[in-house]
């Protein structure tokens, strides 16, 4: 008696066990600790992930807002922009870059680009790009060209810049 009962125990936990997916064909697929904490870690981003950042900083200058473009940097970031020789390292000094570039309606465009994922956590994009810029006074259409780094952390959950840096392209002697 206590036999059959203990094989119909056995039986019913093996089908509680297939039904919940952790045994096929009486070989365990539960994943061992270790895995799973593995498994609920951030994956690293592709390098496509990263590239779309670029678009969301380019999408923020659009909205000519200094303060949306400054949001997508670390509260300690460093910014060495384009059209200023002054290094910004805080928010007033990186609101206060934006402000007079924004004036220009700048439209950035990636020439070429080279991504390298560090970890789940940090990226760098490097290369170049340039800027379409409208004088704010006579209306003329000029081209800035430039090479940039973007170093992005993902902090609290939210890809940030933390260091920018923008130069004008030299000319090539």
């Amino acid at each position: 008696m206590q036999r059959h009962i203990r094989t119909r125990l056995v039986t019913a936990a093996a089908a509680v066990l297939v039904a919940a997916g952790t045994v096929t064909a009486g070989v365990s697929t539960a994943e061992p600790e270790h895995a799973k904490t593995t498994a609920t870690r951030s994956a690293k981003p592709t390098k496509a992930q990263i590239a779309a950042l670029f678009d969301g900083w380019n999408a923020a200058l659009q909205t000519g807002d200094p303060d949306k473009v400054a949001d997508r940097y670390a509260k300690d970031a460093v910014l060495l922009p384009t059209l200023s020789a002054e290094i910004r390292t805080d928010r007033a000094g990186i609101v206060d870059y934006f402000v007079g570039f924004l004036a220009k309606k700048p439209v950035g465009v990636k020439v070429r680009t080279v991504i390298n994922v560090l970890d789940e956590n940090s990226a760098i994009d490097t290369g170049l790009y340039e800027f379409h810029l409208t004088d704010p006074v006579t209306g003329a259409k000029s081209t800035a060209e430039a090479r940039y780094t973007y170093e992005y952390e993902k902090r609290g959950g939210k890809w940030l810049i933390v260091n920018h840096h923008s130069s004008l392209l030299p000319t090539e002697s």
